[in-house]
């Protein structure tokens, strides 16, 4: 079967104007009316230079199907995942490339209470259409496109996470990175007792201080350097779009988001005990412990949201956190979100009366991790195939790529579903220096 480059696993992606453009944007707009048999489709955009010529081509397809709009302008991915339960809506679609280099564009979709909307979930038949030219007609009552400011009303629903009046007057380092959590963070200030140190928050299409992506090490000393130059309590960073968000403890020292996870869920715990708390399998021990110990449920996901949101949906889970810094949330519908998180550590740091290094030093000595480390290969799954031979004297688990447990020291190796790549990551049980010959040895074999 013929395919359109830019539909991948969960989205759509690619370079504008070669890969996505609006002509294509425009039919993906009437396509997905049509699948959807929509009524009413909630739409927002990130900074980037093609969203707004992309969102009015969305616009213009979803109205020639007899398909309303509800247009909420320049948003995070969230807000998309909230307003599409809040208006009721049959959909949602979020204009953005997140963290990709600024040539690049695209778009998430979901559906009715915000469930994915994925290749295997429906992008597959909305391709076929596009391919087929079977758009659905374009109808005589032409759907009407309104404008809508949502912030007052998303503001108010993060509200149901966290408690203001707990909240200590922090002096915290915000990083919007130029993408659009600039004026989310703007909003929240009012309701927040802390004192922000603003870095690079203006929206800019030119993305002057690199894209916005804080888990490349070299987009970090910007945050890292307003901390120690401040003397603030902690550092939050967000991607482009803000469904992820990446902690910075009172030294300036990166946190992996794998022990975030962990944080998180303890403190959820704490209110809500007994409650399932859905992690991935890349890093795994951290998480069971912390969790089982708050007298929680630890449920193991396939890493990736739609597979995170639908194994929450089946065991309803109250949270589920993955290691590459995305935290979902039941009563956020079960979505990601970049700004929860924030609001949660804040309040975590408050009432425990303790730094971040504090609240993460113990589980980095328990459990010391590699964080995922990327490598370049000519012919992915068959180097899987190879790991899986050579360490086989391991207990084995396939649940997603290639997972090795041994008594003190574990592994997961999986190839990426976008470029051909092996993702590795690796733990110990309390043993830095196995854990870090551990990774070498890997490294050596995966790149020979």
């Amino acid at each position: 079967m013929n395919r359109i480059p830019c539909f991948k696993a969960y989205d759509i992606r690619g370079i504008v104007p070669e890969e996505l453009n609006s002509e294509l944007v425009y039919k993906i707009g009437r396509a997905l009316a049509n699948y959807l048999n929509a009524k009413l489709i909630v739409i927002g955009r990130d900074i980037r230079k093609s969203s707004l010529e992309l969102s009015q081509a969305l616009s213009k397809g979803l109205n020639d199907a007899g398909c309303d709009v509800v247009d909420i302008g320049l948003c995070g991915t969230e807000m998309i995942y909230f307003a599409t339960p809040f208006l009721d809506a049959d959909g949602g679609v979020m204009i953005t490339a997140s963290h990709n280099p600024p040539q690049y564009n695209g778009l998430k979709f979901v559906k009715r209470n915000s469930v994915p909307l994925g290749y295997d979930s429906g992008l597959n038949e909305i391709e076929k259409m596009i391919l087929n030219n079977e758009l659905g007609p374009i109808k005589e009552q032409n759907g009407k496109t309104n404008q809508k400011d949502l912030m007052n009303e998303f503001i108010n629903h993060l509200k149901k996470f966290y408690d203001p009046n707990k909240i200590k007057p922090f002096k915290v380092v915000v990083n919007a990175g130029n993408g659009c959590a600039g004026p989310a963070l703007n909003a929240l200030e009012k309701f927040l007792p802390i004192n922000m140190v603003k870095v690079y928050f203006e929206p800019d299409s030119n993305f002057p201080n690199g894209v916005p992506n804080p888990l490349l090490p070299e987009n970090r000393q910007s945050t890292i350097d307003a901390i120690k130059q401040s003397g603030a309590d902690l550092g939050v960073a967000w991607d482009g779009d803000y469904d992820r968000c990446f902690f910075f403890d009172e030294k300036g020292n990166f946190i992996e988001g794998y022990y975030i996870v962990a944080i998180l869920a303890k403190s959820i715990l704490k209110n809500h005990p007994g409650e399932k708390i859905v992690y991935d399998p890349r890093l795994t021990w951290n998480t069971i412990d912390v969790v089982t110990k708050a007298g929680g449920i630890p449920v193991i996901s396939k890493s990736g949201h739609a597979f995170i949101k639908q194994k929450m949906r089946e065991v309803n889970a109250i949270y589920g956190g993955e290691m590459s810094a995305h935290h979902y949330f039941r009563e956020n519908s079960f979505s990601d979100s970049g700004l929860i998180p924030f609001l949660l550590i804040l309040e975590l740091l408050s009432v425990e009366n303790a730094k971040l290094s504090e609240l993460v030093d113990e589980m980095i000595r328990n459990y010391p991790c590699s964080g995922e480390i990327n490598s370049k290969i000519e012919n992915p799954a068959a180097k899987l195939a190879a790991i899986k031979n050579k360490y086989s004297d391991g207990k084995i688990d396939e649940l997603d790529g290639v997972s090795v447990e041994y008594p003190d020291w574990r592994f997961n190796v999986r190839m990426s579903n976008t470029e051909p790549l092996l993702r590795l990551n690796v733990e110990s049980r309390g043993n830095e220096k196995l854990m870090r010959e551990k990774t070498e040895e890997l490294l050596r074999f995966i790149r020979s």
